[in-house]
């Protein structure tokens, strides 16, 4: 297992530490969960595990895991809120113990119905905080102007061009490689889940890559990533990041002005500019269009600020 050196793994059984890693599998098999998400997960379940043990003062192997009641739930809930777990971590947590539940129902034959009775607790969905449009021409124009050296500028307006013009996240711009250079007008992208998903790419977009492609000092090898690091590894996302922080800190915008930003950016200016749901989704490779209609609340906030602001009566 990879979760936190400070958790003391003695304190689950060898039976449930297999159980778990047998989960974790079949999540990366079956359902192509990202590294990040099987991360998480683990860590949840291990906490899990080790409260029980430690609430009901005995061992626990896979047969007492049956034997969990939902007082004991609201107790492991209660625990995690007083150690300072908010409600969405908490949701997250209790979604993965249910997955696991699940799993074990069909593979160990377990009772798991008190732990699919608990409640996830509620919370306040958080709302997407684009930039305006603006704001976002700003910030990739102040990018091209930090570096000293050409190329690393030209690199970072790239990146940025491509998150906001193709709404694409952070991993999936950094999982470019020398074989999509020159871009063309339209990019396969494999996302969240192995999903795969076609976007298309804007002729400014379209420069901008191929602007830095001229100026990168390391050949553009169709196996090798397409955005380098100055020492010509790929590039990591932190550096964006930093990159991005120091450009807000210049142009006076909020902390929320992230990468993943420029991506609420690209859906957000759409819906604005008339485009529909079910395109926004497929061009933003969502599971779900409930999670695309993040958007449409940001809307309506906007046109509500823009109401009582300029209203005579409001």
């Amino acid at each position: 297992m990879t979760v936190n050196k400070n958790i003391d793994l003695g304190l689950i059984s060898p039976a449930i530490c297999n159980a778990i890693n047998e989960w974790l599998d079949n999540e990366r098999a079956l359902k192509s969960s990202a590294k990040n998400t099987i991360t998480a997960y683990e860590a949840d379940i291990v906490r899990f595990a080790i409260f029980m043990t430690k609430h009901r003062a005995e061992p626990q192997g896979l047969s007492a895991l049956s034997e969990i009641h939902t007082r004991d739930m609201r107790s492991w809930m209660a625990h995690e809120r007083g150690r300072g777990v908010g409600s969405r971590s908490l949701a997250r947590s209790l979604s993965a113990v249910k997955s696991f539940f699940r799993w074990l129902a069909k593979r160990h034959d377990l009772e798991p119905t008190a732990v699919l009775l608990a409640r996830s607790p509620k919370f306040e969905p958080k709302l997407p905080r684009p930039l305006e449009i603006m704001a976002a021409g700003k910030m990739i124009e102040t990018v091209k102007i930090q570096s000293m050296e050409d190329w690393v500028a030209a690199r970072d307006a790239a990146v940025l061009t491509l998150l906001y013009g193709s709404g694409l996240r952070i991993s999936e711009a950094l999982g470019l490689t020398g074989a999509n250079v020159p871009l063309p007008d339209v990019i396969r992208i494999q996302g969240k889940g192995g999903k795969e998903r076609m976007v298309p790419v804007l002729p400014v977009t379209q420069s901008a890559v191929a602007r830095y492609a001229k100026l990168c000092p390391f050949q553009m090898d169709p196996k090798l990533p397409l955005f380098r690091g100055v020492r010509g590894g790929g590039l990591n996302a932190r550096i964006v990041q930093k990159t991005m922080q120091i450009a807000r800190m210049q142009l006076g915008l909020p902390a929320t002005a992230t990468p993943h930003a420029l991506r609420h950016s690209f859906a957000t200016h759409l819906l604005n500019a008339g485009g529909d749901l079910r395109t926004i989704q497929e061009l933003l490779g969502h599971a779900s269009l409930s999670t695309t209609q993040a958007y449409t609340a940001v809307d309506s906030s906007r046109l509500m600020q823009v109401y009582n602001a300029s209203h005579p009566k409001a």
